[in-house]
């Protein structure tokens, strides 16, 4: 259920039969020739899908993360780790208040790890609430099932790359990047990133069939409502 359709009278009905909800969180960063929303429109769609049955409300997705290493492609926007740890601590005490004790941050940005751990620092210090972190997107069964398709599974390729992140102005190229050495990364600063990249994406495939990334999607989806569904 997504909050949007909801007012706070039904935000507070929810609360009482089910203590659960979702914060879904991305990123705003270049993803080759996808949306620059990418993580955050995955991120949202997953949550949404996956909470859908269990009528666990998901609130607006926080679109913004920590992507410093792409900084200098023009609309990436890169928080510091204090400050999206601050929002995330004042979106959960905020969540407290509404009467949801049980709260799933479901990330779609490698870049938001910080993430995990203030949560349990936060459990630590308030045992009446529990959190779960899931980035989807690295889900066991999931990666597994995109590393049997494709081994080349990373950022800005085929495995992002679903047709609610395409842009019919920027279609992909054809065939397949040579994949970049990512050991390098680590060393490089923004500018250097940038001219390893180029177009942004680490290499591998542009695209796959649709047939093939509805069934990487739904695994995704089912992956994610266990994470919701599991005991807390």
């Amino acid at each position: 259920m997504r909050v949007a359709n909801m007012n706070w009278k039904d935000i507070e009905a929810a609360a009482k039969t089910d203590p659960r909800c979702c914060i879904p969180i991305g990123s705003v960063e270049q993803h080759s020739y996808l949306s620059v929303c990418t993580d955050l429109i995955l991120a949202e769609r997953v949550a949404v899908e996956a909470a859908a049955p269990l009528n666990i409300p998901v609130f607006p997705v926080m679109p913004f993360g920590i992507t410093p290493n792409f900084i200098k492609y023009p609309g990436t926007i890169n928080l510091r780790v204090t400050t999206l740890l601050e929002v995330v601590s004042d979106i959960v005490t905020s969540l407290k208040f509404s009467g949801f004790s049980k709260i799933c941050v479901v990330s779609g940005h490698g870049g938001n790890a910080p993430i995990g751990d203030l949560l349990n620092d936060l459990m630590t210090k308030d045992p009446e609430i529990k959190l779960k972190f899931h980035e989807w997107f690295k889900g066991p069964k999931l990666l597994a099932k995109a590393m049997a398709i494709d081994a080349t599974a990373s950022h800005g390729n085929w495995f992002e790359n679903f047709p609610w992140t395409r842009l019919s102005h920027a279609e992909s190229p054809n065939g397949s990047k040579p994949m970049i050495d990512r050991t390098k990364m680590p060393e490089l600063d923004a500018d250097e990133i940038k001219h390893l990249l180029i177009d942004g994406s680490y290499g591998g495939e542009w695209q796959k069939p649709d047939k093939i990334m509805n069934e990487i999607w739904l695994a995704g989806v089912e992956e994610t409502r266990d994470v919701l569904r599991e005991p807390w």
